[in-house]
């Protein structure tokens, strides 16, 4: 129920190809359309994959960090494993549980809205 437009798509993809890290991104088969035509799928630094076991993404050592909507069964696994979050929030409690995971439970930042 929750989706990016093709906007935050294609800042999400810009912000991956500029940055040093590598990266793992999820991206249905049904939202595959939003991203943009000059963005590399799959690429030495990244992987779009339509699915991923992610608690086994998670648990693995060279995970970083976890960009996460912040529904529940995401939440709960991050901060079990001790994997920090940048929460990006879409709609109703996923704001709460961002605030808690950043004010409260000091794992990780929400990202601002249009920055």
């Amino acid at each position: 129920m929750a989706t990016l437009n093709e906007e935050q798509m294609g800042e999400i993809a810009c912000a991956l190809r500029d940055g040093d890290c590598c990266f793992l991104w999820v991206v249905r088969t049904t939202e595959d359309c939003k991203l943009p035509k000059y963005f590399v799928k799959n690429s030495e630094k990244g992987l779009i994959v339509p699915w991923c076991p992610q608690l086994q993404v998670l648990a693995h050592e060279a995970v970083g960090c976890f960009v996460t909507h912040c529904r529940w069964n995401s939440t709960i696994e991050a901060l079990s494993l001790g994997v920090p979050i940048v929460a990006i929030p879409q709609w109703t409690d996923q704001t709460t549980k961002a605030k808690y995971i950043m004010d409260v439970l000091k794992m990780g930042l929400r990202a601002p809205a249009d920055e």
